[in-house]
């Protein structure tokens, strides 16, 4: 997946290969915010006013928008798995947080 971000939000890119532009999308928001370019550049100007747009929009309209998220997250997994990865933490010299945010990282390609 390629993405951008600006003011804590992130976008989705693709190329259209018919129309031969750049297509975006925010992602982790509840309403439909796309933009295009035809350039690296152009796309990068069309996200960052989709983002204000989209802000100005749901200030207009009396509604709060998504917020980028707080970093906390509520997982539930089986008891074998959470004492599994207690060990593989405690092996790496890690807290079971500090571990389950570097493989997180991993799997999304944040790092």
């Amino acid at each position: 997946m390629n993405a951008m971000k600006y003011n804590g939000y992130a976008a989705r890119v693709e190329y259209d290969a018919h129309d031969r532009i750049f297509v975006g999308h925010l992602v982790g928001v509840r309403d439909i915010v796309g933009f295009h370019g035809g350039s690296v550049e152009e796309l990068e100007t069309a996200f960052h006013e989709a983002v204000d747009n989209y802000l100005a929009a749901c200030a207009k309209l009396g509604q709060q928008p998504n917020k980028p998220v707080s970093g906390k997250i509520l997982l539930r997994v089986p008891p074998e798995i959470h004492s599994a990865a207690i060990m593989v933490a405690e092996s790496e010299g890690k807290s079971l947080n500090q571990w389950a945010a570097h493989v997180l990282a991993e799997a999304a390609h944040c790092v």
